[in-house]
Order: C-alpha cells, then structure tokens, then sequence
C-alpha cells in the first residue's frame, strides 16, 4: 500500500495563533521553532499508523506557507519527505494514481468558518472559493485533485469545525481525528500532543484498513473565487480564460480539473501582486 501524507500547520495540536505558525517574523521564532516540533511529531504519528496499517511506502508532503517547516532530522525514516517551494500542485505536490490512500494531517477549516481554529483558504486574499457553486477551502479542493487521480483521502486530522468539513465534503466514512475545539479564531481547548498522536496514530490505522470512495469532480468543472478586494480581482482576471462575475469575483472553467486546480493557484497568486 502506498500512502500520501499532506501536511498543514494551523490544524495541529497546541497551535492557537499565527506567530506559532510564521516562519517570516523574527519575532516568531521561538513560537514557530515549537510549532515545527508539534507539526513533526503528528506527521510521525501518521506515518507510524500507516506502517501499522501495512503500507509499504509513504511520501510527506510539507504543505504548510513556504514549506520548508517539518523538520527533515526528526522525520520517521520510512517516510520520504517532499518540501520546498515553489510546487504546481502545492499542498498535493506528488500526487499521482499510483497512492491508494491519502492523509491530511493539521489541516484547518475553510474562510468564513465559525469557531473554527485560523480558518482561511490558501491566503487571506481570499474571502471564499466555490466548486460547481459549492463553498470548498483547502481540504474539499485538495480531495478533488487527489480524487482526479482516483486517489481516495482516508482521513482528515484538525480542529472540530475541520472534521465537521471533511464529513460535510468527503462523507460520513472519511476518518477524522479532533485534537482541538475553537473558542475563537485565536483560542482553542486542545489535547495534550502525546495525545493527539496517540488518537492520529490509531486513527490513521483504522482508516487504511476500510475502503473508501474518492472525491471525483465532474468534468467540466467551474471554480469562483471572491477576493477581498476589487484590485485583487483585477489581478486575478488577468489568467488567460478566466471570467470576471462581479466586483470581487472571477471564474474559471475546464473540463481538466488537473488544469482548473492550476488555474486556482494562478488565481490566488496574481491577486496577491502589490
């Protein structure tokens, strides 16, 4: 069995703010040095249930801002680990139809999300994104290329407004693991981190070991993204076959979803031009 890890930052155990997860500000790093640490550990947690579970090779995918944060000398050695940027398919660099099963571990809850630990979708530039009309933040778009490879996501770690997303999105059999409960954007009731290793070890486990449907779009597909700002929209229109709806929104449509996930990632980065 071969099995993808993607890995994010804000959905860890013990991460409640930005400056835990800003590998940017030099007045972080003391709070993003321990981030790094609690990010490494779940992602050993989820290898460990892998191997458990019987898989025979396992690639980790550093999916969290530059990502150059996981740290390469703690990493379980029966992983091989993908980092660095850029990537064209960035959080689900690596992706391909020969994985059986996909893990997204720390991963966050969509833009908009109420009670939900720093939701956000990609970068703050971004108020929501739709799929075929469909709200969707990183975890639902992420699931859709994974499923145009027929690759199926297997579970989903995070806070509870996460876990709620993935069975909205993936449904009822997706295996989900709650390390934390938001109180605001900013705060959160969270386990211990041998805890939510414990839990994400077992977890992942469990969830290889039953079938699961990929999340196949249909073809064509169409995606909408509102940005916060109108000249972030006339950035963002500026992608070849991109169609502006409005004020703040642009759309694009391919019957390739390999194609449409590249032009959401045009769409997002050109609208961040300053």
């Amino acid at each position: 069995m071969r099995v993808y890890v993607s890995v994010d930052m804000e959905g860890i155990a013990g991460i409640v703010h930005e400056d835990q997860t800003n590998p940017v500000d030099p007045r972080c790093a003391a709070e993003y040095a321990r981030g790094r640490k609690l990010m490494t550990a779940e992602a050993n947690a989820a290898v460990e249930g892998a191997l458990a579970a019987g898989a025979g090779f396992i690639l980790v995918n550093d999916s969290h801002w530059a990502m150059r944060n996981l740290l390469a000398e703690e990493l379980h050695p029966a992983a091989e680990l993908l980092r660095g940027g850029p990537k064209r398919l960035s959080m689900l660099e690596g992706i391909d139809a020969g994985f059986d099963a996909a893990l997204f571990i720390g991963y966050h809850a969509r833009a908009g999300t109420a009670r939900a630990l720093l939701d956000h979708t990609m970068t703050d530039v971004v108020r929501d994104a739709r799929l075929n009309g469909r709200s969707m933040g990183e975890l639902g778009l992420n699931a859709a290329l994974a499923g145009s490879y027929g690759v199926p996501v297997a579970l989903v770690s995070g806070d509870r407004a996460t876990a709620d997303e993935a069975r909205d999105v993936l449904g009822a059999e997706v295996g989900t693991v709650v390390v934390k409960e938001a109180v605001s954007r900013h705060a959160a009731r969270s386990v211990a981190p041998e805890v939510a290793g414990q839990r994400i070890r077992e977890g992942v486990t469990a969830a290889l070991r039953r079938p699961h449907r990929p999340f196949v779009p249909p073809s064509p597909s169409t995606i909408e993204v509102d940005f916060t700002f109108t000249y972030q929209a006339d950035y963002a229109e500026l992608v070849p076959g991109s169609v502006r709806r409005g004020p703040l929104t642009v759309a694009y449509t391919h019957p390739d979803f390999h194609e449409l996930f590249r032009a959401w990632r045009a769409l997002y980065n050109l609208a961040r031009a300053e």
